[in-house]
């Protein structure tokens, strides 16, 4: 299976790095079974994320005849909205509203990725991934009403806003739509990527190398619904 890692500017780089080096492996314990690259709507790129100005290079453009899998990552900046920024931090033009995470990801809706991530959505051959804030991204772009999904615990409401179902665990699998919650279940979610596709023992392998035990049950509409408890 191909995934590409798809990059805004913005991006958030453990959302990309974690699952990216999780898949690389995976790639190198099945024998190639598995690729992954680091992709741009634009193309071949230098991107700049949110952390520090730390850039990582796109080797390709955003492929769904190539793709699998798409994995959309989150933004990394200030939370929050610009317009609760303090009136003295205002006076003193100490703040940029392109650091705060809700413009960056709103910013992609200006680009041509909420079209290729429709495409994306409506073909039964390729399921899209998020980690954190990717979410979003989807759900910004009108993509994401009726799914189930999660996110980072501070976007839930604003999931629900867009008539997703937001599901508050780690990872979250909607069949062709898997979602992962904060920063760092770019991991858990590189790692179920591989035991639902190349299988279980890959995923170990992958799991021992990095010192890392997958967190949580994996949710999915499946069962019967819980009693309150």
């Amino acid at each position: 299976m191909h995934i590409q890692i798809v990059l805004f500017d913005g991006f958030d780089p453990l959302d990309v790095i974690a699952p990216y080096e999780v898949l690389y492996a995976g790639g190198s314990a099945s024998d190639g079974a598995v690729s992954v690259e680091l992709v741009t709507a634009e193309g071949p790129r230098e991107v700049v994320s949110g952390t520090g100005g730390l850039a990582l290079h796109a080797a390709g453009a955003l492929d769904l005849e190539r793709a699998d899998f798409l994995v959309v990552p989150g933004a990394s900046g200030r939370v929050g909205e610009p317009s609760e920024v303090p009136e003295e931090e205002v006076a003193a033009g100490e703040w940029k509203q392109d650091e705060f995470i809700p413009v960056l990801l709103g910013r992609t809706l200006t680009t041509d990725l909420p079209a290729l991530l429709k495409q994306a959505m409506d073909d039964p051959h390729i399921t899209v991934a998020t980690v954190c804030g990717g979410s979003l991204v989807l759900a910004m772009a009108g993509l994401l009403e009726g799914r189930h999904a999660t996110t980072h615990h501070m976007g839930l409401d604003m999931l629900d806003a867009t008539g997703a179902h937001a599901v508050h665990a780690r990872i979250v699998d909607d069949g062709d739509l898997i979602t992962g919650a904060g920063v760092t279940s770019g991991l858990d979610l590189g790692l179920y990527l591989l035991e639902r596709e190349v299988g279980p023992r890959i995923a170990h392998a992958v799991e021992e190398l990095f010192a890392h035990e997958r967190r949580g049950t994996v949710w999915r509409a499946q069962g019967p619904t819980p009693l309150t408890l």
